[in-house]
């Protein structure tokens, strides 16, 4: 089974152009998500698929693979199927491009159920959140599963909602981290944007609605990542990884 990591990494940005390139201690973001995936052994080849020319040229200086693609692509998964049309691949891992700090360990455990011939077309992780910020807050994305971890739905919006909140209320956050089956990803890629996609802006619900099932893990992983949409966002890293450092 052939496995390969593409990585996303689009130059423009509502709030942060540029951000493949921006720098962390001395190298570009981009550079820092590719060293860290190609830290998994589980992937055979690890390349970035962008649509500007300065990542492209960035990427090969580094000595990385580098795929040039279409600008007008709606989503990072449309950009990871172009980049792959042409590769033999049986898995194809997205490794979200503005997430530096990614374990390794957990592009482990994406392709891990591959492995175990559960017919999966996706799988992707998710963790348990505690607070009641996050709870609220349409940025963590919240996930439900049946009781062998399928996927039931994905929402912005507090799921599931706690009528009574029993001791089996528990609440989880969906981690931006897919693994697919080749077959999978190309189909995705060939299909309208779907009504509940459209209104929640997110683009795992295209699969759902078409009846692409996708299994959810959790994390067993506990290091810390953060996820870079904004100036703020990169400092916190670059603190975080300096203090590592020393």
């Amino acid at each position: 089974m052939r496995v390969i990591g593409v990585i996303p990494a689009r130059y423009q940005s509502s709030r942060f152009e540029g951000k493949p390139l921006a720098d962390i201690l001395g190298k570009p973001m981009v550079q820092h998500v590719w060293e860290r995936s190609r830290a998994a052994d589980c992937l055979d080849e690890v390349l970035v698929a962008t649509d500007d020319q300065r990542v492209f040229d960035i990427v090969r200086a580094f000595g990385g693979h580098a795929v040039l693609t279409k600008s007008e692509h709606r989503s990072g998964t449309d950009r990871v199927a172009e980049a792959i049309a042409g590769c033999a691949a049986d898995i194809v891992v997205n490794i979200q491009g503005d997430e530096p700090m990614i374990a390794p360990e957990m592009i482990a455990e994406v392709v891990a159920p591959f492995r175990s011939g559960l017919g999966a077309g996706i799988v992707t992780l998710k963790k348990e959140v505690f607070h009641e910020s996050e709870f609220a807050d349409p940025g963590v994305v919240k996930v439900v599963t049946d009781a062998a971890g399928w996927a039931l739905n994905f929402s912005r919006s507090l799921i599931p909602y706690p009528r009574l909140r029993t001791p089996q209320f528990h609440v989880y956050e969906h981690l931006g981290l897919y693994a697919y089956a080749r077959e999978s990803l190309l189909r995705l890629s060939t299909l309208p944007v779907s009504p509940l996609e459209e209104i929640e802006s997110l683009e795992q619900l295209r699969a759902l609605e078409n009846g692409i099932r996708i299994l959810v893990v959790e994390t067993a992983c506990t290091s810390e990542s953060v996820s870079v949409d904004t100036p703020e966002d990169l400092e916190r890293v670059r603190k975080i990884l300096f203090g590592r450092r020393n």
